[in-house]
């Protein structure tokens, strides 16, 4: 422990020597401002013109209040003078117009604040929804990148994490108004006091900026480690872990290796928080005693009977205030620049495009496909990879023919159908659809017009129906459609059997969800296949966890299905296997054979190998 502790030091370090943020930084991190701002006025033009109206009039009724409330002690002088034979009307006059300020600034404040919240909640759905928008543009390829998923959680949590930067910057604004008047009256007075506040704030200004600064550095370092722990909180307790869990009795590691993580960020958090509150504690002794000291200069002035009493109350109370407004905008532009440097994590993951993109001038899919896909020499390679998944491949997928893919684990049979959905372009070589570059097509046409069901398919929180809609979701409003999709993927009776029918929630997750087995969600999954007339079906793995019998039912419906079609089955099944026209045999990424069932058990190679080690089994 001793060791990796040690490691994780290192790597801190090292980090830190690269990842200074300096003044200059900061400020240059205010340029996202504006573009903040813009999402701003996108997400509500009316709350923003409002809250903006608000603050301008609450910036108003401090200095009002000081000095109504010297106007106050005056008169009460004055009236105490005269042993009361004055009219006491303009007195009580002053009191009223207090009382009114008081009640008109407490529901300014308390509009503001509701503002700033009804701007906040619709800040954030607004930008999370941008995120969702600008994730559907990207390539798989890039999520499949940690560098990736480091930068698209930071860009998340600025979805709510930002939504207080919208009121410290209007705060700024309004306190800079107040101060306006605040400082006329001590300008008036004597200028030496504003230096001398100056003085008492500067420090803590500079104190705070250091520790933000370090905050900032800390939290940045710490997003895959943090990532790590949110993932361990996840399957130490979680329906879909918790079976694995148990029986494998892995509650203590996750526990453990969730407590190595989060005493990391206890131990850097503590170390910087003492520090911080250290220092604070100093620098606010030093604006107390910039305070006093201006306090006991103009007590000694109002001795003298240079100012009255009412001028000591207003001097002493805008000194003070003053005081609280400068401290707080200077360390609100720290907390803002800081916020905008936040701002850089949020815009940085717009800034990421993706390779896969709509052509300039697209070409509508072939309707029906002619000459079928040709793949030339094509080859690819993950990002961050030496290896290749694939290379060398080529090979034609015919018309209306049914391709099977047969290698053992990591051959790269996933990854030439993620090719041939254009879900990845390839490295080199390219892939011809009727003699044209996949690329050159329409990209939301080849879409729907290949319909691809992986071995991973994901198990929606969602009903039934909204289950089986995801595989053409424009869709989703078509019962009937997705009733029959249903019965050809014998999900039918089984979903007949749930208390609300087609309308179940599945999963655990929400009350009242009904969770499946395997074999059941996998027909669940098949059925997604058939909800659009797709000229190329791609199934992985598609019946690994159904029995025999249902394997054999689900493949007689799918030559149906798939009668007038291309298809591409990825099975280690070789009684499914055997069904298909061709058979196309990978090794390490590379095609080693191609032919029919027969074909291949003649050539006694590869294919024959694995077709009789498997056919043992059954003996």
């Amino acid at each position: 422990m001793a060791l990796e502790n040690q490691k994780f030091r290192d790597k801190q370090a090292q980090l830190n020597a690269t990842d200074q943020l300096t003044f200059k930084d900061r400020l240059s991190s205010l340029s996202n401002l504006p573009r903040f701002f813009k999402l701003v006025w996108q997400t509500s033009k009316g709350l923003t013109i409002a809250n903006c109206a608000l603050r301008i009039a609450r910036s108003a009724t401090p200095v009002a209040t000081l000095y109504i409330g010297k106007l106050i002690i005056d008169e009460i002088i004055r009236i105490s003078h005269t042993h009361g034979s004055a009219s006491h009307t303009h007195l009580w006059t002053l009191v009223a117009a207090e009382f009114a300020l008081a009640i008109i600034s407490d529901a300014l404040t308390r509009a503001i604040t509701l503002m700033d919240s009804l701007l906040g909640d619709l800040f954030s759905n607004h930008t999370s929804v941008k995120i969702m928008e600008h994730a559907a543009t990207l390539d798989l390829d890039q999520f499949e990148n940690s560098t990736f998923y480091d930068k698209l959680e930071r860009a998340r949590q600025q979805t709510t994490g930002r939504t207080a930067l919208l009121s410290q910057v209007l705060s700024q604004v309004q306190d800079l108004i107040t101060m306006v008047f605040l400082a006329a009256g001590l300008l008036a007075f004597n200028p030496w006091l504003i230096l001398l506040l100056l003085i008492a704030i500067i420090p803590a200004f500079l104190g705070e900026s250091y520790f933000n600064d370090r905050s900032y550095v800390l939290s940045r370092r710490q997003t895959p480690q943090r990532r790590e722990l949110d993932y361990m909180r996840y399957i130490g307790a979680s329906d879909e872990t918790a079976k694995e869990v148990k029986l494998f009795d892995l509650s203590s590691f996750l526990i453990q290796r969730f407590q190595t993580l989060a005493n990391r960020f206890y131990t850097d958090n503590k170390q910087l928080s003492i520090r911080r509150s250290a220092w604070g504690t100093f620098f606010a002794m030093l604006g107390s005693a910039g305070y006093y000291g201006a306090y006991v200069f103009i007590i000694v002035r109002a001795i003298s009977g240079s100012i009255t009493i009412g001028d000591v109350t207003f001097l002493a109370g805008s000194f003070r205030q003053l005081r609280t407004l400068l401290e707080g905008i200077l360390i609100r532009f720290t907390s803002v620049s800081q916020g905008a440097v936040y701002l850089t994590d949020f815009f940085d993951f717009f800034t990421i495009k993706p390779h896969i993109t709509q052509p300039a001038k697209p070409l509508p899919f072939p309707n029906p496909i002619k000459e079928g896909f040709i793949f030339e020499n094509v080859g690819f390679k993950y990002s961050n990879s030496s290896k290749w998944a694939n290379r060398h491949l080529s090979f034609t997928l015919h018309p209306n023919e049914k391709l099977a893919l047969v290698g053992e684990n990591g051959a790269g049979k996933t990854t030439l159908v993620k090719l041939l959905a254009r879900l990845y372009d390839p490295t080199e070589g390219r892939i011809l659809l009727d003699g044209i570059d996949l690329r050159e097509y329409d990209l939301k046409e080849l879409r729907i017009n290949i319909g691809v069901i992986f071995q991973d398919f994901i198990r929606y929180q969602m009903s039934v129906a909204q289950n089986i809609a995801v595989g053409h979701i424009r869709e989703q409003n078509d019962r009937p459609l997705i009733v029959s999709s249903a019965e050809q993927s014998l999900a039918h009776p089984m979903i007949e059997t749930l208390p609300e029918k087609y309308d179940q929630a599945l999963g655990r997750r929400f009350n009242q969800g009904v969770e499946l087995s395997g074999g059941e969600w996998q027909k669940i999954a098949l059925a997604r296949a058939y909800m659009k007339d797709a000229q190329l079906l791609i199934l992985d793995e598609p019946t690994a966890a159904l029995d025999a019998r249902a394997e054999y039912e689900v493949f007689q419906r799918f030559a149906d299905l798939t009668k007038g079609k291309s298809a591409v089955l990825i099975s280690h099944r070789f009684s499914t296997v055997r069904m298909a026209d061709r058979i196309l045999v990978l090794d390490k990424g590379q095609l080693l054979e191609i032919g029919s069932h027969e074909e291949l058990l003649a050539k006694n190679g590869r294919y024959a190998e694995l077709f009789h080690l498997q056919a043992m089994g059954y003996r």
